[in-house]
């Protein structure tokens, strides 16, 4: 008879496969049964998803099996989609069977946030998975090829609107600054009839960076063809338009783009979690109130700074490092040990802005510009990669070419 615990975890994004990861080193193959539970059988990097989605990178450039990373002999894989966390008959269920735990870890993701703007849900496309974000690539490409051959002769066909300045909007419109003139030459269009523009109710881009970092991003974006749309709300949106500030100005594009928000997987709610802005409020050891035995991590919670009082904000960076604490808290548990709060340890942040084109700050706030930024941008790429798989896997997967 199996007396082991048992430890389920939800989703393999940057928490989920690194809190499994981290598992099977801990622990011993007698201390635990451990499962993975995803939707597809690969693991992707979600932070790359804005390349895929501009057609700067191959799709499956970003993905992975995740059999080829994951110990099969130490963790078990079950690809299906969640459908409710039952967390008081400690249950999963799932589309197409049930699963017990003792120990959950919920790192299902993220989702879409329209904020309730009229239209957006149902008339943008957003960059929320392998799939939604190759069909972003494949529409505009569409537009081009239906503009080339005189199907649709209105210049606006070709016009790229993107909702949102934050990360992966400046990110994504980066990768078109380098993407569309490539378009241009394929379907000999002329560039000047291509219009790129970031639209965003805040007063500034890339909240949270330094005023110097933000007016380079912004200035490099601009002299490649980027236009910005700074402090203008987004009334609605509609099928081939934007509507905008307070005189309902009409923004038309081919291509309609949603990076403004997003928030934690709808499971959470649905399983009777209390939710805050789409996501939970976790305790410093990452467990949820009143549940000893379940940690949520990444994209579906919060967790405080306590020295600044407010949430960290979600990052690839953030979710690793809570596996890291998930990982050792969990092993603690079993052994009888203390568990400890999350220490977040900022590494600094890198946005790409298109081909050799980057900023950021790093080693606790020096300003990176340019094309070092850039190779600092792909060494973090690597580095994770290096985390989950080693040598093999940053040769196979990473960003090695010069740009």
């Amino acid at each position: 008879m199996n007396n082991k615990p048992r430890i389920v975890v939800l989703g393999a994004g940057y928490a989920g496969m690194m809190t499994t990861k981290r598992l099977t080193q801990k622990l011993g193959p007698d201390e635990a049964d451990i499962v993975l539970v995803n939707k597809h059988n690969y693991h992707y990097q979600s932070t790359w998803l804005h390349e895929v989605a501009a057609g700067t990178i191959d799709v499956n450039k970003v993905r992975m099996l995740i059999s080829d990373v994951i110990d099969t002999n130490r963790v078990r894989l079950i690809f299906d989609t969640v459908q409710e966390v039952k967390k008081d008959e400690q249950r999963v269920v799932l589309e197409n069977g049930e699963l017990e735990y003792d120990y959950l870890v919920f790192s299902l993701g993220f989702e879409k946030a329209s904020f309730g703007i009229p239209g957006m849900e149902e008339n943008s496309m957003s960059i929320e998975s392998v799939e939604k974000s190759r069909l972003i690539r494949e529409h505009i490409e569409h537009q081009f090829a239906r503009y080339s051959s005189g199907e649709e002769t209105n210049d606006d066909t070709l016009n790229i609107v993107v909702g949102g300045s934050g990360f992966t909007g400046i990110e994504f419109v980066g990768e078109l600054a380098e993407k569309v003139p490539e378009l241009c030459r394929k379907y000999d269009i002329d560039r000047s009839k291509v219009r790129i523009i970031n639209v965003e109710a805040a007063p500034s881009i890339l909240p949270g960076f330094d005023e110097e970092l933000v007016a380079y991003a912004r200035k490099s974006l601009e002299d490649r063809g980027v236009e910005f749309r700074i402090g203008t709300k987004i009334q609605e949106c509609r099928e081939d338009a934007f509507i905008v500030g307070d005189d309902n100005e009409e923004i038309k594009a081919g291509t309609i783009v949603w990076t403004g928000g997003v928030q934690g997987s709808s499971i959470l709610e649905k399983s009777g979690f209390e939710v805050f802005k789409g996501k939970v409020n976790v305790n410093g050891d990452l467990r949820v109130p009143g549940y000893d035995n379940i940690f949520i991590l990444g994209d579906c919670s919060w967790v405080m700074d306590k020295q600044n009082d407010r949430p960290y904000p979600p990052t690839a960076q953030l979710a690793i490092q809570e596996a890291d604490t998930a990982a050792d808290n969990l092993t603690a548990l079993l052994r009888g040990g203390r568990v400890e709060d999350f220490v977040f340890d900022n590494k600094g942040t890198v946005a790409s802005l298109g081909g050799s084109h980057a900023m950021g700050t790093v080693f606790s706030g020096y300003k990176l510009y340019g094309k070092t930024a850039r190779a600092m941008k792909n060494v973090i790429d690597n580095r994770y990669l290096f985390m989950l798989g080693g040598p093999k896997l940053v040769l196979k997967k990473g960003k090695l070419r010069p740009f």
